[in-house]
């Protein structure tokens, strides 16, 4: 719920000071936002699963089995944009798989609720990005939003839906009488908060940027190769136990994603058409702020 409220923050303080235009009027029409809602809610339960296997697992074994994602990215990329992967792609994605088997058999913090929570963001996120892009492209009613625009309007959405979950299941702990027993202190809880808020929407609001520019699929890689460095740092920061076993079948998995990349430049999966998305609703002030001037709009 702090997350996503403080992503809400952010967003306000982008469409305020003109860093990313702000969205038309029909992009919060009754329609449209019905339209949205559905891809709010699993927005909302894929990052509620991977936090719900960060409190049950080591980070480095939550990101080894997300390291899943090509395979549910290929198979929902096929179910419903039809795009058709090559023998060769499959070929890839088997150690992936079977990297992933091998780090949860040797994975010391194992457990069914971690490893299922973990595996169902997968599928959540998965289908997220897929049907993300067909949300870009626009619908019946010509409201078409850039990638800056659908991920803000999902972040509202998201803390709508969250805040009362958050409030039923856990809110009592959040009242001041419960902190102040606690013994946490409330000055670093607000700032652990702040940053947490702060770098998970700035992440995903990059992600979604990517996603605009690349397939479902492409994407989904990126996001792999990231995992090398979230679970080497994580293994340095926490000192989890690594046994031989379980470093192999994450080094296996993370080679998978790479034959993947090698595979994919090649021209091994069918893409979706050869199109490139435009940049986003990016202002001049955004680039000259970024850097990334060659950004173009839709």
């Amino acid at each position: 719920m702090f997350q996503f409220l403080g992503g809400c923050v952010l967003i306000a303080f982008m469409w305020g000071s003109n860093l990313v235009e702000r969205p038309e009027k029909e992009v919060f029409s009754t329609e449209n936002l019905k339209m949205v809602l559905p891809l709010a809610m699993i927005h909302t339960a894929g990052n509620l699963l991977t936090n719900i296997s960060l409190g049950k697992v080591a980070v480095s074994f939550t990101h080894t089995i997300k390291a899943m994602e090509p395979f549910f990215s290929v198979l929902f990329s096929y179910l419903f944009l039809g795009a058709t992967p090559s023998p060769a792609v499959v070929a890839a994605l088997v150690p992936v798989v079977g990297g992933v088997a091998m780090a949860s058999l040797a994975e010391a913090s194992f457990n069914w609720i971690g490893f299922g929570a973990a595996m169902g963001s997968n599928v959540v996120f998965q289908s997220r990005n897929v049907f993300s892009k067909k949300v870009m492209a626009g619908n019946k009613k010509g409201v078409k939003m850039d990638n800056i625009t659908l991920f803000s309007v999902m972040t509202l959405l998201s803390a709508v839906i969250s805040l009362p979950l958050a409030v039923l299941v856990e809110g009592v702990k959040f009242t001041p009488a419960a902190l102040a027993t606690s013994g946490f202190p409330l000055a670093e809880m607000a700032q652990r908060v702040f940053i947490t808020a702060a770098t998970f929407h700035l992440y995903q609001q990059v992600s979604y940027m990517i996603l605009q520019q690349v397939t479902p699929v492409t994407h989904s890689v990126g996001n792999c190769v990231k995992r090398v460095v979230v679970i080497a740092s994580s293994v340095l920061f926490f000192r989890n136990p690594v046994s031989p076993m379980n470093l192999a079948g994450t080094c296996i998995a993370l080679a998978g994603v790479f034959a993947y990349s090698q595979v994919a430049k090649k021209g091994g999966a069918k893409s979706d058409g050869g199109k490139k998305s435009g940049g986003g609703a990016y202002t001049d002030q955004f680039r000259r702020i970024t850097g990334l001037v060659n950004l173009k709009d839709n």
